[in-house]
């Protein structure tokens, strides 16, 4: 597909021409539902009168209201159980919990203006949540992707230590800080040009687009429009690739380092009677502690599982439509792109809804704790 070559000139506008956005609504004005006009500066009114385009205006809205209330209350008590529990105070627990954070930010802060903007064609804090929304949600993809690379070492160190295999355990206060601002800060960086990338278009609609304003300095304009370039294979590389294959090469590792620890038993060995106490104790003792690591590993897989499914399609999407001819493109309806995009962000939703519960459902030891935890958020 050709691009055309953009020349640094002080004296003209610095424009970049953008078919479609990764996280937000591309840039096409919808046509307006009959009935639903508003004239001025009025709100859309998308409920009444009730027209065919009020029925999917009462869909995003059930669905964005059952995400979030899961999403809020599942994180809401991730985090408790953590925070309050001193014996699940582990690198592990505290990195599910730092997840959990990151997640609830999204439901709670992004969620809303997403919705609010798709109901009434209008942005909630204007240009600011138009540069924000997209930072959250970039920064909620890195802490995913570096968590997955941590759970899956931390189990890798486990299964290869020189003594028995380890359970999370509790760990200082700056061992924990140190390895969750690494994956912390380290996404906060990786999403900083998200804040340079994105501005507000004021028309008959709130249109936010990837365009770098053209009142940025000259070299923080080009290296703006160098990840603008770079932005699509960029994500599909950092935050697909990497934690899938990451993740699967130390699961294959560790089992294969597993499979050489499993003691095996001589098919002629007799054991005495003083000694058969001792063992059975031992072996049963190993057994419990594989079972554990097993069920360990799999909630990472289940958990990469779960990313991979909600951010693979739109990663696919973006690529597919970059590389499409443009008579190709023109042919789409109207409401295809815009549909597509707010398909991307409710999928990414759906994972930070989805993540605590499942996390409290295969981790036993958080799971045992729900209850309590819920019971505490109900009342306050």
């Amino acid at each position: 597909r050709r691009r055309r070559r953009i020349k640094l000139n002080p004296h003209t506008p610095r424009r970049y021409e953008d078919p479609s956005g990764y996280f937000t609504t591309p840039r096409i004005d919808p046509p307006a539902a009959p009935g639903n006009s508003s004239s001025g500066h009025g709100l859309l009114n998308p409920l009444f009168p009730v027209t065919n385009g009020s029925y999917w205006a009462y869909a995003v809205m059930l669905l964005a209201l059952v995400l979030f209330a899961a999403g809020i209350v599942g994180n809401l008590a991730l985090m408790c159980i953590v925070w309050h529990n001193f014996y699940l105070k582990s690198a592990w627990n505290c990195i599910l919990a730092g997840l959990a954070f990151w997640d609830f930010l999204v439901l709670f802060f992004c969620l809303p203006v997403v919705v609010f903007h798709e109901l009434t064609l209008k942005r909630l804090l204007g240009d600011l949540s138009c540069r924000l929304v997209p930072y959250l949600e970039v920064t909620s993809l890195g802490v995913a992707t570096f968590s997955l690379c941590a759970l899956s070492i931390d189990r890798f160190h486990a299964a290869t230590g020189p003594g028995p295999l380890q359970t999370p355990k509790v760990e200082p206060c700056q061992s924990i800080l140190s390895k969750l601002s690494v994956i912390w800060v380290g996404s906060l960086v990786l999403a900083a040009p998200e804040l340079l990338l994105w501005q507000l278009l004021q028309e008959t609609v709130d249109v936010c687009v990837r365009e770098p304003s053209a009142e940025l300095p000259d070299s923080i304009y080009s290296l703006v429009l160098t990840y603008h370039e770079a932005r699509m294979w960029w994500f599909f590389g950092c935050y697909i690739c990497l934690p899938l294959l990451f993740t699967l090469a130390c699961d294959l590792v560790t089992r294969q380092v597993l499979s050489q620890r499993v003691p095996q038993k001589p098919g002629g060995e007799k054991v005495t009677s003083r000694c058969s106490s001792s063992s059975s104790s031992s072996s049963a003792t190993k057994k419990k502690q594989h079972v554990r690591e097993q069920r360990l590993r799999s909630t990472v897989m289940a958990l990469t599982i779960l990313y991979i499914a909600c951010n693979l399609p739109e990663s696919i999407c973006n690529i597919t439509l970059a590389y499409v001819s443009d008579h190709v493109s023109a042919q789409l309806p109207a409401l295809v792109l815009p549909a597509l995009g707010l398909i991307g962000q409710f999928l990414l939703f759906v994972r930070c809804s989805a993540t605590p519960v499942l996390l409290l459902f295969l981790c036993r030891s958080l799971g045992q704790c729900c209850p309590l935890v819920m019971d505490l958020i109900l009342f306050l």
